[in-house]
């Protein structure tokens, strides 16, 4: 094993820049890259994506203990070096840093330390080192900008492919060089643009019949002209053109120059050189809601995976010989909790592996922030599952002619539930839910802030303690009736043009919900908070007047918030079956007694299905969208295929 031993002060790895260091010749001047990574949004986003989506799984080690099982180490000497790769740096710092150089250079240096007997590992910039010598199989050794050379075992080199050598990587960004540089000449082209008036350039043509001006006639009009186009045009008034003159511009109109598309065009090839499929990046042109879940496996499967079974491997191949204990043991990244899925997911794949129901009342109970009972915590298991018999409670009964112990296939239904219920019952229940949980909440504060010593308590103290469990209460409260409202406007529009619900499936659109849901509770979270902070801040013998008519107040919001929440998920379900359905057409229908007038005029208008209505929503209640244009909607969509 070959480390650098240093005490403690890193600066002894002489990895500063002097005057003296010059790039590799072999390959592009390294500091080019680090150029283009600040100055193209488009490479920062696509690499940004990477390096954060990977840093931000976590490195767990294990031991194998056998092929069936294994054993979790989090005191292991590489887990702790992953844990803390130099004092200051975490691990999220440095697999950041990992995945966005190989991003950019196709290589990543870090030079091996012993610090107070612990092995460290200490990340270098590539244009801070390079290698030097040796043949195209290995470097003799590698060299710093500082002028220090390192040994090969004492430096960790992860880089990718190279058809001239294994020494190093080709950076992708070579094969992005022209087209970034016709997006950097564009941008140009467009600052100039701007600069000069938003106008492009273009020629005076004068008519041949023309009378011939004298030479202080062209020197008046000549200085008339410079002083209008001087400044682009804004200090210059109005020109006035003679004779029959006219204007003929030359070159490119912002619209013939398409920036926009240009724009779009440049982040899809960078996000192509990466393999990243486009909607992962924000490219939504052609994305719909139906394919969130296979989107998210598609990220963690076919767009990570390499990343992620490279970094492992060089892990092994690189840092575990250097530790005493190396026998089984390897480090694997924690996608686990991100391929899990939804709840309800996990929970119908739970009782299908184990045969039966797998938590208890109580279990249950305290997942929802309520109070265990007595008998709580037996184990319920239905009379239809026994052993030998039906595989999970999921199962139905076996028909006559069905193999005994084996759950008869079911046929898929072609109408909608009949647990749903109607949009107006549900609305009116999800609205008298929220009214009822923000009075109890608020009747709560009350209570606490009554039992403290005379004088204005402390408020905002007392709210912030409450703060996460009333986020996960509102949270599944909105999620729920949220669910249940998008599969009720799913099923409006797939009776009336998909009965057999092809190509759609509720579950689906839990994920969105679910996020939808967290949103509209961190706002009516805030909306109380501030209703709070009021009350404290006006203080004097009146906080106790103050804080009830703050709490009515809020009350008064959650009907608002329950509104608008419901238009949300109604529009959200009706949208997601009808991208199922194959429909291409939407219009917008104005709903309520009293609209308001922006969505008065929109009634009728009609788009594409992936399209923005005239005020800028996807469809009612669009979380995207202005408050002002949210707040108690009660309008709905039309569906319709093109022509």
């Amino acid at each position: 094993m070959a480390f650098v031993v240093s005490s403690g002060e890193l600066a002894t790895t002489a990895a500063g820049v002097s005057s003296a260091w010059t790039p590799p010749l072999v390959r592009a001047a390294p500091w080019e890259y680090a150029t283009i990574w600040r100055r193209q949004p488009q490479v920062r986003t696509v690499i940004g994506f990477l390096s954060r989506n990977v840093a931000q799984l976590g490195v767990h080690v294990f031991r194998r203990v056998s092929d069936t099982d294994r054993e979790r180490l989090t005191e292991h000497p590489l887990a702790v070096l992953l844990g803390a790769p130099l004092p200051g740096l975490t691990q999220y710092r440095l697999i950041e840093r990992i995945v966005s150089d190989l991003g950019l250079y196709d290589d990543w240096y870090g030079i091996k330390l012993k610090l107070n007997g612990r092995l460290r590992i200490l990340p270098v910039p590539p244009t801070l080192i390079r290698p030097h010598g040796g043949n195209w199989i290995a470097p003799d050794y590698y060299q710093t900008a500082g002028g220090r050379d390192f040994g090969r075992e004492e430096v960790v080199h992860i880089h990718g492919y190279s058809p001239g050598d294994l020494v190093g990587g080709d950076s992708p960004i070579e094969s992005l060089r022209e087209l970034l540089l016709e997006a950097h000449e564009s941008a140009k082209n467009r600052a100039a643009m701007w600069k000069g008036g938003a106008r492009t350039t273009g020629v005076l043509v004068r008519p041949a019949d023309a009378p011939e001006w004298s030479s202080t006639d062209k020197r008046r009009f000549r200085e008339m002209w410079r002083s209008f186009t001087d400044g682009g045009g804004a200090e210059g008034g109005t020109p006035i053109l003679e004779d029959g003159m006219s204007y003929v511009p030359v070159g490119f109109n912002p619209e013939q120059a398409q920036y926009i598309e240009a724009r779009k065009l440049t982040r899809e090839e960078v996000a192509a050189a990466y393999f990243i499929p486009p909607p992962l990046i924000g490219i939504l042109d052609h994305a719909t809601y139906s394919n969130i879940k296979e989107q998210h496996a598609h990220l963690y499967q076919d767009t990570l995976g390499p990343w992620l079974a490279m970094l492992e491997q060089e892990i092994a191949a690189q840092i575990l010989p250097d530790l005493d204990d190396n026998a089984g043991i390897y480090a694997e990244f924690n996608i686990a909790a991100k391929m899990r899925g939804s709840f309800e997911e996990q929970a119908a794949a739970a009782s299908t592996a184990t045969g039966g129901p797998w938590m208890t009342r109580n279990e249950m109970r305290g997942r929802n922030n309520l109070p265990s009972i007595e008998g709580g915590d037996e184990l319920i298991v239905p009379m239809n599952v026994t052993e030998g018999g039906l595989a999970s409670p999921r199962d139905t009964a076996p028909d006559g002619g069905a193999p005994k112990g084996r759950p008869a296939l079911r046929s898929k239904s072609s109408a909608r539930p009949e647990s749903l219920g109607t949009d107006a019952a549900e609305r009116e229940s999800l609205s008298v839910s929220l009214v009822k949980w923000t009075e109890q909440k608020a009747d709560s504060l009350r209570a606490a802030a009554g039992a403290k010593a005379d004088g204005v308590p402390d408020l905002l103290a007392l709210w912030a303690a409450g703060r996460e469990d009333r986020l996960a209460q509102l949270t599944a409260l909105l999620a729920s009736y949220g669910f249940r409202l998008a599969q009720i406007a799913a099923w409006d529009v797939l009776d009336a043009w998909n009965p057999d619900a092809e190509n759609w499936s509720a579950d689906v659109m839990f994920a969105w919900i679910l996020a939808a849901a967290e949103s509209h509770a961190e706002q009516h979270e805030e909306a109380g908070r501030k209703a709070i902070a009021a009350v404290q801040e006006e203080g004097g013998d009146l906080w106790r007047e103050g804080l009830a008519a703050a709490g009515a107040g809020w009350a008064t919001a959650a009907a608002t918030r329950a509104a608008t929440a419901a238009t949300e998920a109604r529009s959200f379900g009706g949208h997601d079956a009808a991208g199922a359905s194959g429909l291409t057409q939407k219009v917008w229908r104005t709903g309520g007694t009293n609209p308001r007038p922006s969505h008065k005029a929109l009634n009728g208008e009609r788009v594409g299905l992936d399209d923005v209505f005239g005020n800028g929503l996807r469809w009612p209640g669009d979380g995207a969208g202005e408050t002002k244009e949210l707040a108690n909607c009660d309008c709905t969509l039309d569906y319709a295929k093109e022509g």
